[in-house]
């Protein structure tokens, strides 16, 4: 892991920021008391708290994680607006004991029907425990290439801008094509990441392509070296 610097088969997954919470499962608990009271009014205060916590605990238990999503480009520098819940990223050996870290806690951990991410609640707001990005399972040396940086004041590790973007735009799909999410965050990471590297592992997919060509004409980045 660098300091301020940059096997199941998983489920083809919409953009990180986007995933909706699922009907209870039988594990379903109530929230602890603490979960319904003194609650920041601010709905993007409320997810860095939540994001704040989850971090702590899984720091605290020495799982291997990264902070992802929405947060984490807000920890690269991004915008503080979040409006949907805090993404963590751990190894898939690791989701059992991940889950039994947060129950000991007293949070609630749901199992949805896909099958690579678990999700909890934490001061009121969703956060996704995810264990396969990018239809790929979370693999160790992405964790290392996270970035450990303060998070509303809490150190802790952070996806790379390379991993993050790469994992927005590689889920673009017939199916699921929402540019006008992402573009603010490539504007905002744009000079951390490394886009022959986005370019090389994703960029041969329509999608993808599409959406670098945009990124090229609206000059946020440069073309790929020999084109026009």
């Amino acid at each position: 892991m660098t300091h301020n610097g940059e096997d199941t088969a998983p489920a083809r997954r919409p953009e990180i920021t986007e995933l909706r919470i699922t009907a209870d499962g039988p594990d379903q608990q109530d929230p602890p008391a603490s979960e319904t009271s003194e609650l920041p009014q601010d709905r993007s205060q409320a997810i860095l708290e939540a994001a704040k916590e989850i971090g702590a605990l899984l720091k605290r238990a020495g799982h291997p994680f990264a902070l992802a999503g929405s947060v984490a480009v807000y920890a690269h520098g991004g915008s503080r607006y979040l409006q949907h819940d805090a993404d963590f990223c751990v190894l898939p050996e690791d989701a059992e004991s991940v889950a039994a870290t947060l129950r000991e806690a007293g949070l609630p951990v749901r199992t949805p029907p896909e099958d690579w991410l678990l999700k909890t609640t934490c001061h009121g707001q969703n956060v996704d425990i995810i264990f396969a990005l990018a239809h790929q399972p979370v693999a160790k040396d992405m964790l290392d290439r996270a970035h450990t940086l303060p998070v509303d004041s809490v150190l802790m590790p952070v996806l790379s801008p390379t991993d993050l973007i790469h994992s927005l735009i590689s889920a673009f799909s017939e199916h699921y094509c929402d540019f006008g999410s992402v573009l603010p965050v490539a504007r905002a990471v744009r000079e951390k990441v490394d886009w022959d590297v986005v370019r090389a592992t994703c960029g041969d997919q329509p999608m993808p392509a599409a959406f670098l060509f945009l990124l090229e004409r609206l000059n946020v980045i440069d073309p790929q070296e020999g084109q026009s």
